[in-house]
């Protein structure tokens, strides 16, 4: 039997070619055909992708093709340079993905940018280096995953970094900057450092948390990561660029012969012997969607943390630069045989035949997309669209779960500390830093990443901690879920909210995040929410953009969680620490009451880019999928 497995989550400048002796493939010529079978075909060079596909590829004796939608980036600053974190969201290495109108909160849809390029998020992220807690991952085991707990975690943790401590013992003292070298790689891949710069703004929030009796965390990425911490970079330390998936785990490997990339091309299904074709796929009709994106319109990167009023100087345009599902008696005779590809909507399929496994390592939301229109997913989807369903599998789409967030504006007024705002309204600061950058890799361009972050217990931030996780552990599991789902996924469910009440009245496990811009944006993101939403194809049409409906906030939980940390900032920017930056608190005003601060809440949440759980790692009878113990 031939296996699909699913990778969890969580580069030369060529343009997509239509034709197949024009597909790009990277570690041979550009214009080299494919092979005619792989041993493993890998959808999706993102983060997941790359680095799956690097790793089998170590043996010589197995051939690996990695195929990607979007197309290598071309070096370009804003893609490098830390300065432009954020600047290239809704540009053209983005889907350009929207939610669905968000009802339960003002009605408007929300931009869900995702990396369409080789390397994927890696690509358009914040580069904070940041394992998340031993907790969570422990949960993970609790929850039917063995192997997947953090000692389990840890040595692959360790195996991807090269970590290079920060270059100044006074700064060290100073940003309270500390690390366990015993959590810590020293050989691998990605290059994990500092910036070349630090706001003095930092270390007043840091006084303030501690203060206010939230601690400062010794070293972010040893698995205790409750309190502030200033996290690393993915940055090259010598450099001070971004150390990305693709510059890490593919361009230096390009030379290795079973190593094959294709790169402009989207994979329209996998396939599967016995199991029925897709009309739609087969027979494409012009006129429709042709590159697979969405048009939500992103022009900036304002609402998404990156604010106040943007710090990122103007781009200079001239410059260029083994999860396995125990299968049934009934579906155990099912083979996936290869997946079938295209340019675009209008291009000729094309097929490729794995002669091992298809590893889908798409994203959480196109994943699902790829299952679903392969015959994998809820059955009355799939019936809905006339694909023949191969599993039913009630799963497949639904658990979707983000960190979502809500941006503030505090702008400080002290004109005594450099902040980063001066980037882009002092003409003569920003050329400066722009020349010590590229002359010496030093100063505030070296600075780009929100590194300066807390990620704050419930009980260490209100009294009412104890009242609200009362109240979620009292709720019915199916109270805030969408009607009508299958049984399993309300078990899933159950166990998940179970463990989020337990956990969350912990003083060591974080309820939400503050994501600190150094200018007066004291962002803030639920980190274990309680709502789910779901992803589902809205036709059968592989290159129509799911319907993504995160459903933020419609369990009353996470709206509680928020309000109780923006009645925390006030505490925050009160304490001795933060006055004197002078902030002035415009959003929320100081006054505002809570029926204010819900109106904030509900015309500014967006996503911090972490959609996942619709392909999610539980028992058939608790939700769908029965991952093995190693991947």
């Amino acid at each position: 039997m031939y296996r699909l497995r699913l990778a969890l989550t969580t580069f030369a400048a060529c343009l997509p070619f239509s034709t197949w002796s024009l597909v790009h493939i990277h570690g041979r010529d550009l214009n080299a055909p494919l092979l005619d079978s792989y041993d493993y075909i890998v959808v999706g060079c993102g983060i997941s992708g790359l680095v799956v596909t690097n790793r089998l590829s170590e043996d010589p004796s197995v051939s690996v093709l990695c195929i990607e939608a979007g197309d290598p980036d071309r070096y370009e600053p804003i893609i490098q340079d830390p300065v432009y974190v954020g600047a290239d969201i809704g540009g053209i290495y983005d889907w350009l993905l929207s939610t669905t109108p968000q009802t339960q909160l003002d009605g408007a849809p929300r931009p869900m940018p995702q990396g369409k390029v080789l390397g994927g998020g890696s690509i358009l992220n914040a580069m904070c280096w940041n394992r998340g807690g031993q907790d969570d991952y422990d949960a993970w085991a609790a929850l039917g995953n063995p192997g997947w707990d953090w000692d389990g975690m840890l040595p692959y943790f360790i195996k991807s970094e090269t970590y290079t401590p920060v270059y100044s013992a006074d700064i060290a003292r100073e940003y309270s900057i500390n690390y366990n070298p015993l959590v810590h790689g020293t050989s691998g891949p990605v290059q994990v450092s500092y910036p070349r710069f630090f706001y003095p703004q930092s270390t007043n929030l840091f006084a303030a948390l501690n203060y206010l009796g939230v601690p400062t965390q010794f070293d972010p990425n040893d698995g205790s990561s409750a309190g502030a911490a200033f996290v690393p970079s993915d940055l090259d330390p010598i450099n001070q660029t971004r150390s990305d998936a693709r510059r890490t785990y593919f361009d230096p490997y390009v030379s290795r012969p079973n190593f094959h990339v294709i790169t402009g091309q989207h994979v329209t299904r996998i396939l599967i012997e016995g199991v029925g074709s897709n009309f739609v796929v087969d027979n494409p009709t012009p006129g429709g969607n042709e590159d697979g994106n969405g048009m939500n319109g992103v022009t900036s990167n304002e609402g998404f943390g990156f604010g106040p009023g943007g710090s990122t100087p103007a781009l200079d345009n001239s410059t260029t630069a083994r999860l396995l599902r125990r299968q049934s008696p009934s579906t155990s005779n099912l083979r996936i045989t290869g997946v079938e590809f295209a340019a675009s909507a209008s291009d000729t399929r094309r097929s490729i035949t794995a002669t091992r496994e298809v590893i889908v390592a798409a994203g959480s939301l196109h994943s699902a997309q790829l299952l679903q229109l392969s015959g994998i997913g809820p059955s009355s989807l799939l019936d809905s669209f006339d694909i023949p369903v191969a599993l039913d599998l009630p799963g497949v789409g639904n658990n979707l779960q983000d960190h979502c967030l809500v941006g503030t504006f505090y702008p400080y007024n002290n004109a005594s500390y450099p902040s980063p705002t001066q980037l882009t309204t002092n003409a003569t600061y920003n050329a400066a830093a722009e020349f010590e950058y590229n002359t010496f890799k030093t100063g505030p361009w070296t600075a780009g990443s929100p590194n300066a972050l807390a990620f704050n217990p419930l009980p260490l931030i209100t009294s009412n901690s104890a009242s609200i996780l009362s109240g979620a552990d009292d709720q019915d599991p199916t109270e805030f879920l969408t009607a009508g789902l299958d049984s399993t996924l309300v078990a899933g469910y159950t166990l998940q909210k179970q463990s989020l009440v337990r956990r969350l009245a912990e003083t060591n496990v974080a309820s939400y995040e503050i994501i600190n811009n150094n200018a007066g944006s004291l962002t803030l993101a639920v980190m274990h929410p309680f709502s789910r939403g779901q992803c589902y194809i809205r036709s059968a049409d592989p290159f129509e953009p799911p319907n993504i409906d995160p459903r933020w906030l419609t369990n009353p939980v996470d709206r509680q969680v928020l309000i109780e940390a923006l009645l925390f900032n006030r505490q925050i920017l009160a304490t001795p620490a933060m006055l004197p930056l002078q902030a002035a608190q415009f959003v929320p005003a100081v006054d505002d009451d809570e029926a204010a601060l819900n109106r904030i809440i509900n015309t500014g949440i967006r996503t911090e880019f972490h959609p996942s759980g619709t392909c999610a790692m539980l028992p058939l009878e608790q939700e769908w999928w029965t991952p093995g113990s190693s991947l």
